[in-house]
């Protein structure tokens, strides 16, 4: 079960003022927390607000030491058991990276992730086995009768800086989204029958 699928959190702890175990002064945190607000947050379908939230989730499950700029393509790789955000294209690789890659992945102004698919993603049934596993957790998630807010598990203090950061943007904005749709009181097995199938279907595609 990946860190960003934990336990449900009824809230998300506010930006502290103090120096973070990373270093980051109160100043640069509270940069990094400003730049990181949602913005043109909108009110979307539930099949649209399940399919951002599984591919940002499963973007934030990589390991990055970057911050990702709005806009920009970032690159997903899963890559000797491991999730990986890159700003190196597959073309830039080797042979083994590139076939390991799932998708180009783009950072909204709303804080939520799309992704342009990989053309062989269908291809590589252990890659695809990979997506399959993240999307059964994803999918396990909503068997309660737990809110999504309640539900939303983004802030986990063991996460890398970056990781962290995101994760609680997203939340942001998923808990705004929902709340502008007036779908804050939706129970998770509500949401369940919105889930398409298969599971590459979760991805949401930009463009």
């Amino acid at each position: 079960m990946h860190e960003l699928i934990d336990r449900p959190k009824n809230h998300l702890p506010a930006p502290k003022s103090e120096v973070n175990p990373e270093g980051k002064g109160a100043h640069a945190l509270l940069e990094d927390w400003n730049a990181t607000q949602p913005r043109d947050v909108a009110v979307k379908p539930q099949r649209q607000v399940l399919a951002e939230l599984f591919t940002s989730m499963l973007v934030l499950s990589a390991a990055f030491k970057y911050r990702p700029v709005q806009g920009r393509e970032n690159f997903l790789y899963w890559i000797d058991g491991e999730w990986s955000l890159s700003l190196i294209a597959p073309y830039e690789w080797s042979e083994k990276r590139r076939g390991g890659f799932v998708g180009t992945c783009v950072l909204q102004r709303d804080m939520t992730w799309t992704i342009v698919p990989s053309d062989r993603l269908s291809e590589n049934s252990a890659l695809f086995a990979e997506i399959r596993r993240f999307a059964e957790a994803f999918v396990g998630m909503f068997d309660t009768d737990l809110t999504l807010e309640e539900i939303l598990p983004f802030y986990a203090g063991r996460l890398p800086y970056y990781q962290r950061l995101h994760a609680s943007a997203l939340s942001r904005s998923v808990r705004a989204a929902v709340t502008s749709g007036e779908q804050a009181s939706l129970r998770g097995r509500q949401w369940l029958s919105k889930l398409p199938r298969p599971e590459y279907e979760l991805l949401a595609h930009s463009g």
